[in-house]
């Protein structure tokens, strides 16, 4: 089972587009810095955390692709809850493995369904639920003209862990629409909201993105950034506004 190849002449558009569908026949490598402050009961805490995002396609057959989508966080935060004092260090890996069709349906609709994972791979126990889930998860989306616009959500129920920790049971919801333009800009606003079933609680991060293809030595880049407005969190979670930077590097076969 081999990496999906995609054709070698895909113009820089082309290829902008591409990183907005999750589920592309396309090797990209995100980091995504995010800063998020006025954390905690006290709104003194901050934090800084780096997701690393690498999405892997692998070619099944001539119908069917995997696409695996890995969500490795690295966290820097201090004062997020009160005593707590300063960690750094990995935060717990999202795994999610999305069945997605080659081609497109007749009416354009492009999806990907499949299993998602977490992983405890914390390194501090305020950086880890300490807790084994799994659940589904399934992404569509529609391409048309600039446009691109769908839908990304999971369910994560925890099954193991450390029986003194809370359980999990939490849905991501993640509505997004872009626009690129023939010169490789994207202009992005999505959500990434998290209901927490165990304690009612939604987080609603609303980010506004802007991203620029380029090419480094033959090197296709995506760089970018934004901001972002936390329109609902918990008392525990952060408040206002935050930031994000975005620098994606892709390999086309």
């Amino acid at each position: 089972m081999g990496v999906t190849s995609i054709a070698h002449a895909q113009s820089d558009e082309d290829l902008a587009k591409q990183l907005s569908n999750p589920v592309a026949a396309l090797i990209s490598v995100p980091f995504q810095f995010n800063y998020d402050d006025n954390i905690g009961p006290n709104r003194d805490g901050h934090k800084f955390l780096l997701n690393f995002q690498p999405v892997i396609p692998f070619h099944l057959n001539d119908t069917w692709n995997l696409i695996s989508r890995t969500i490795l966080p690295v966290v820097s935060q201090s004062d997020v809850s009160p005593g707590s004092g300063s960690q750094t260090g990995l935060g717990d890996v999202v795994q999610s493995i999305f069945l997605s069709p080659q081609k497109p349906t007749a009416s354009g609709l492009i999806w990907g369904v499949g299993p998602v994972f977490l992983i405890p791979t914390g390194t501090d126990e305020l950086l880890s639920s300490r807790k084994w889930g799994a659940g589904p998860t399934a992404v569509v989306l529609m391409q048309s003209g600039p446009w691109t616009y769908g839908m990304l959500a999971n369910h994560i129920w925890s099954f193991a862990g450390e029986s003194s920790r809370d359980s999990v049971s939490s849905t991501f919801l993640q509505p997004f629409l872009n626009y690129t333009t023939k010169d490789a800009w994207t202009f992005g606003l999505n959500t990434e909201s998290t209901y927490d079933w165990t304690h009612n609680q939604w987080s609603t991060p609303i980010n506004a993105t802007v991203t620029k293809l380029i090419k480094v030595g033959g090197q296709p880049i995506s760089v970018g950034g934004g901001v972002r407005y936390w329109a609902a969190s918990p008392s525990s979670g952060p408040h206002g506004w935050g930031g994000r930077v975005i620098v994606t590097f892709l390999f086309p076969a």
